[in-house]
């Protein structure tokens, strides 16, 4: 059977699986402060079914990569569990995790026992001051303790994401960096983009990537990776003062990779999502449940991504938000 392949020539060979909505922050970029109104418990994919899916991706379908999010993956009970029968998958996949580290210094061993490959980490500035006042949890102190936690269990390299705000701490990118470095941690940062639940995004408040760049090239000497480096990968990368270290910037705003796209996102209540700003979805979970085989599921997969656009579209006047936010999409 042949892969996920889209009528501009794209080949979706990395999965993004949401394992659940809820998140434990309440990110003003993300949700309002009272949260969302979340999946219902029957809606959501079963441990087993989200193996399965993963399993049909990987050995039907031609997916070599799988990173887990959310919301937040770490409120998913069988995680473990799941990267552990996802990790005995023939041929394996790459195994990856996004999450907001809270909680991650208590299972980050058992997830590298697991198979669990590396591990990116949200932190979007050094001071517990702004973290309380853009998540509304003071919490900062556990997300500095996961990631030495994911550090210390080999997951590895461990990333770390950063979004920075207008007014917030847009000041923080040399720091930030200066930091990551310290640590051995490899950052990234993230333009802020129109996927709040609040559908209050603004562009002209957007801190863009040439900003970003600008503020870091005060304090460092970056040097841009050859384009043959980057590949299918989201973030634009800089060897920092010669490197080997590197910090990197995902402008999925202003500088868009839809051309060398190579991504699948499944919901977490089983719905394919053929790009992140998708206006429509694709039922995997009923599927599931009315007794189709596996072909069956990949073939409906497959035309969920042959429908692909060609772009987001974030810069056309008709662009329109998805109506699911971020947290119920998947990072």
């Amino acid at each position: 059977m042949s892969g996920l392949i889209d009528q501009f020539g794209r080949t979706a060979v990395d999965l993004r699986v949401s394992l659940t909505d809820r998140c434990n922050l309440r990110c003003t970029y993300c949700m309002p402060e009272e949260g969302l109104q979340w999946l219902a418990k029957d809606t959501l994919l079963t441990d087993a079914e989200i193996v399965r899916l993963v399993r049909i991706a990987v050995t039907l379908l031609g997916v070599r990569e799988v990173r887990f999010t959310g919301g937040e993956p770490l409120l998913r009970p069988g995680l473990v569990g799941i990267v552990q029968e996802c990790a005995a998958l023939e041929p394996r996949p790459e195994l990856s995790l996004t999450t907001n580290g809270i909680g991650l210094q208590r299972v980050a061993p058992a997830l590298a026992a697991a198979g669990l490959d590396r591990i990116n980490v949200s932190l979007d500035t050094l001071d517990p001051v702004v973290f309380r006042e853009l998540t509304r949890r003071d919490r900062h102190a556990d997300v500095l303790a996961g990631l030495a936690a994911a550090e210390a269990a080999g997951l590895t390299p461990v990333k770390v994401n950063a979004v920075l705000m207008r007014g917030r701490n847009e000041h923080e990118a040399a720091p930030l960096l200066a930091w990551c470095l310290e640590r051995g941690y490899e950052l990234r940062f993230i333009e802020q983009m129109p996927l709040d639940a609040q559908h209050g995004w603004d562009r002209a408040q957007m801190v863009t990537a040439a900003e970003i760049l600008g503020q870091l090239r005060t304090a460092f000497e970056l040097t841009p990776e050859p384009s043959s480096a980057r590949g299918a990968a989201p973030a634009e990368r800089w060897l920092v003062n010669g490197g080997p270290a590197r910090v990197g910037v995902i402008a999925s705003v202003t500088r868009p990779f839809c051309r060398a796209c190579d991504r699948t996102r499944l919901t977490a209540d089983g719905q394919v999502r053929n790009c992140l700003f998708a206006t429509e979805e694709t039922d995997l979970r009923s599927a599931l449940r009315s007794g189709a085989t596996d072909a069956a599921v990949a073939r409906l997969w497959q035309a969920a991504m042959w429908g692909k656009k060609p772009g987001a579209g974030i810069d056309d006047p008709s662009f329109l938000q998805p109506t699911r936010p971020m947290s119920a999409i998947g990072g």
